[in-house]
């Protein structure tokens, strides 16, 4: 069972600020890219856990569909309880070629209470433009958690079916008689752009690079390579990347993630009961015998909460570990962090989802 109290659960990410990596992880190519599908189906086959009868866009649904195999019948003359109306999505991904397949996710829209069991019929799957590019239909697999181990319940009204949507319809890209294309960074950065600019033309021994601002580096392709080979070893090319120091908060759950070396500047923080005080180490001060050690180089006196700092420095995960160890609730963690960012004494970016 889950505990009323959510716990927090601290990921510490070791985070050094300057990294080697590919430029196929963290650039994309512009224009090639997955495109959203999304349809309107049926899900048949339910032992009684279909939608109602107060869904009335099903009993519409499932009448207007009898009526494609010449049996008509009225919606209010429909009484099944095995039918629910689902929305289907999946993606489609770039250079996909007519009957490659597909993963697809399954939805309910009325007021099933299970699609475990259920059959997809023949559903045809849109883009933002109206076209339909592939055809879904199967038998739904259920999946979740079964409760044990904390688990919460299986949630049955989402289900996938893998490889169960047909690609009918492509996207035209023609990238081999491309000269230019051009990169877009997953993170804006001045200095990841010009690092990738050097480092292809130094690769390439030509300027095949420009960075045209700190998103995006347009490239021309050499004249002794067609444009996939080049994009293909573009991609392998590894530069330094300096990536954003970031703590992300998830209220819900009550999970903070940091990176293991962001710093706290001194501070002193009073939420509820609870009062720490952040500042240098004193070697001269007497620690109480009943401090906790958290092996981090902080020390806790029990009586006063105040945080003792070895190096003159304290970093996020030490703080939180801290505030965890002297009883603090995942909101109140949470609000804390919220509240030093607020004061400048985190200069990281905080995110909360």
């Amino acid at each position: 069972m889950l505990k009323t109290v959510l716990k927090v659960v601290f990921f510490f990410l070791i985070i050094n600020s300057l990294h080697a990596e590919k430029i196929k992880d963290i650039a994309n190519i512009i224009g090639v890219r997955d495109n959203q599908l999304i349809g309107y189906g049926l899900v048949v086959g339910l032992n009684g856990t279909g939608d109602g009868s107060s869904s009335k866009f099903t009993l519409r649904s499932l009448s207007n569909m009898l009526q494609t195999v010449n049996v008509k019948i009225s919606p209010d003359d429909i009484k099944s309880k095995n039918v629910a109306a689902v929305m289907v999505t999946t993606k489609l991904p770039a250079f996909s070629r007519q009957g490659d397949k597909l993963d697809i996710s399954i939805s309910s829209i009325g007021d099933a209470k299970s699609l475990e069991g259920g059959t997809l019929l023949l559903t045809p799957l849109k883009g933002v433009d109206g076209n339909i590019y592939a055809l879904s239909q199967g038998a739904i697999t259920i999946g979740g958690m079964n409760g044990k181990g904390g688990g919460t319940k299986n949630h049955t009204t989402v289900g996938t079916i893998f490889a169960g949507a047909i690609v009918e319809r492509e996207i035209a890209y023609d990238l081999y008689n491309k000269n230019y294309a051009q990169l877009s960074l997953k993170e804006s950065n001045f200095k990841t752009a010009i690092s990738i600019q050097e480092k292809l033309n130094e690769f390439f021994g030509t300027e095949v690079a420009l960075a045209t601002d700190p998103r995006t580096i347009r490239l021309e392709k050499p004249s002794n390579s067609s444009m996939v080979e080049f994009l293909a070893q573009t991609l392998d090319v590894k530069v330094d990347y300096e990536r954003e120091e970031k703590i992300i908060i998830d209220e819900k759950t009550g999970t903070v993630v940091s990176g293991i070396n962001i710093q706290v500047d001194p501070v002193v923080i009073t939420h509820g009961d609870i009062t720490i005080k952040v500042n240098p180490y004193d070697d001269t001060r007497e620690i109480a015998k009943t401090n906790v050690d958290l092996k981090e180089g902080v020390d806790i006196g029990v009586e006063e909460n105040l945080l003792n700092i070895q190096n003159g420095k304290i970093t996020v995960a030490n703080l939180t570990r801290a505030l965890h160890k002297l009883g603090a609730k995942p909101k109140d963690i949470i609000s804390i962090l919220e509240n030093i960012k607020r004061a400048g004494a985190i200069r990281a970016k905080l995110e909360v989802i």
